[in-house]
C-alpha cells in the first residue's frame, strides 16, 4: 500500500533549472532527482558532466527540452585542475595509473609555449572511457569489457585557454570551448606536450551560453525548497524563454501569432535579419517558435513550441 501512497503525480512543467551539479553523481541521476522533486513529466539535460565534475548543468523540462540540443552545442567555460607526471586509463583521477614520469621545471615561457597549440581549432581524440556511442553502445561499456576501442579524432574549438594558477605538479586552467570538447583529453594531450603526462583531478563548469553569469542552485537547496512547498521550489525554474536569450527576439501581433502556430509562413511587420534564427514571441512574451527569415523577411519555422498562454 505504501508504494501507492507515495506514487508521484507528474505534471506538465516547462522551464529550465540551472543546477550546480554535485560530485560523484551522474548527470542523468541528478536529472531524475530534480525531475521528481518538481514532479515534471518530461526532462532532459544539455550535455553530460562526468561524475567527478561539478558546476553548471542546465536541466530542461517540458517544452524546454526542445532547446537541449541548441544548448548542448553552445560555448562553455570550465575551471580544470590537472595533475602532472601521472597518466591514467581514463585521463582523470578515477582511472588506473598507467605511467609516472618526472615533472620538468617549467617557467612561464615554457608553459605558454605548451598551451599555445591547443588554442583555436584543434584536433582531439575523445577518451575511450566516454559516453560517445559506437555501434549504438557507449565506448566506456566496450572499454570495461576489455575490448580494444579505436576512437576517431575530431576537430573542436578552444576559444580561450589560460593557466590561472600552478604549483610544481599542478595546473589550474581556465578553458572556454565549443561543443564536443573533452577537457580530460585536453589535460592528457597537454601533459604529453610537456613531456611528463597529466590527468584531470577536478573539473567545474562555470557557464554555458547564454547563461554567462548563472545563478545556480544546489541539489540541497532544491530539496529544502521542496519541503517548503512547490511555490518555493518553482522559484528556481526559469522560463523557457531564458534559453533563447542569445537569439534576437521577434514580437508578433495576435494575427501573426495565430498564423505561426497554425504552421503558416508569415512575413511579420517587425524587421528581421535574413539568415539568422530569431525567437518568435507572442504578445504576452510566450515563446512560439525559433524561426529563420529569408531575404524577403518571410519566416520559416525551425522549431515550434507549445507553451500555454500566460496568465496575468
Amino acid at each position: 500500500m505504501s508504494q501507492f501512497r507515495h506514487r508521484i503525480r507528474f505534471r506538465d512543467l516547462h522551464g529550465i533549472v540551472l543546477l550546480d551539479k554535485p560530485e560523484e553523481i551522474s548527470s542523468n541521476q541528478v536529472l531524475q532527482v530534480v525531475r521528481r522533486l518538481l514532479r515534471a513529466a518530461k526532462g532532459g539535460h544539455t550535455g553530460a558532466l562526468d561524475p567527478l565534475a561539478t558546476g553548471l548543468l542546465p536541466l530542461c523540462f517540458g517544452e524546454a527540452t526542445k532547446l537541449a540540443h541548441s544548448l548542448l552545442g553552445s560555448r562553455k567555460a570550465y575551471l580544470a585542475e590537472c595533475r602532472l607526471g601521472v597518466t591514467t586509463t581514463t585521463a582523470d583521477r578515477e582511472g588506473e595509473v598507467l605511467q609516472q614520469r618526472e615533472v620538468p621545471v617549467l617557467d612561464d615561457a615554457a608553459l605558454e609555449a605548451a598551451l599555445e597549440p591547443f588554442r583555436g581549432r584543434i584536433t582531439q581524440v575523445p577518451p575511450v572511457y566516454s559516453a560517445l556511442k559506437q555501434g549504438g553502445e557507449p565506448l566506456y561499456v566496450k572499454a570495461r569489457r576489455g575490448e580494444e576501442v579505436e576512437v576517431p579524432p575530431r576537430e573542436v574549438d578552444i576559444h580561450r585557454l589560460v593557466c590561472e594558477e600552478r604549483t610544481f605538479d599542478t595546473l589550474r586552467l581556465h578553458v572556454e570551448c565549443g561543443s564536443g570538447t573533452y577537457i580530460r583529453s585536453l589535460a592528457a594531450d597537454l601533459g604529453e606536450r610537456l613531456g611528463c603526462g597529466a590527468h584531470l583531478v577536478a573539473l567545474r563548469r562555470l557557464w554555458v551560453d547564454p547563461f554567462l553569469e548563472p545563478a545556480m542552485v544546489t541539489l540541497e537547496q532544491l530539496q529544502q525548497a521542496a519541503e517548503e512547498g512547490e511555490p518555493a521550489l518553482e522559484r528556481w525554474v526559469l522560463p523557457v524563454e531564458a534559453g533563447v536569450a542569445h537569439f534576437p527576439s521577434l514580437r508578433l501581433n495576435a494575427a501573426e501569432s495565430l498564423a505561426l502556430t497554425q504552421g503558416r509562413q508569415i512575413t511579420p511587420v517587425a524587421p528581421t535579419t535574413p539568415g539568422r534564427q530569431h525567437a518568435a514571441l507572442a504578445d504576452d512574451g510566450r515563446l512560439l517558435a525559433l524561426v529563420e527569415p529569408d531575404g524577403t523577411g518571410r519566416l520559416s519555422i525551425v522549431r515550434g513550441f507549445n507553451l500555454p498562454p500566460r496568465t496575468v
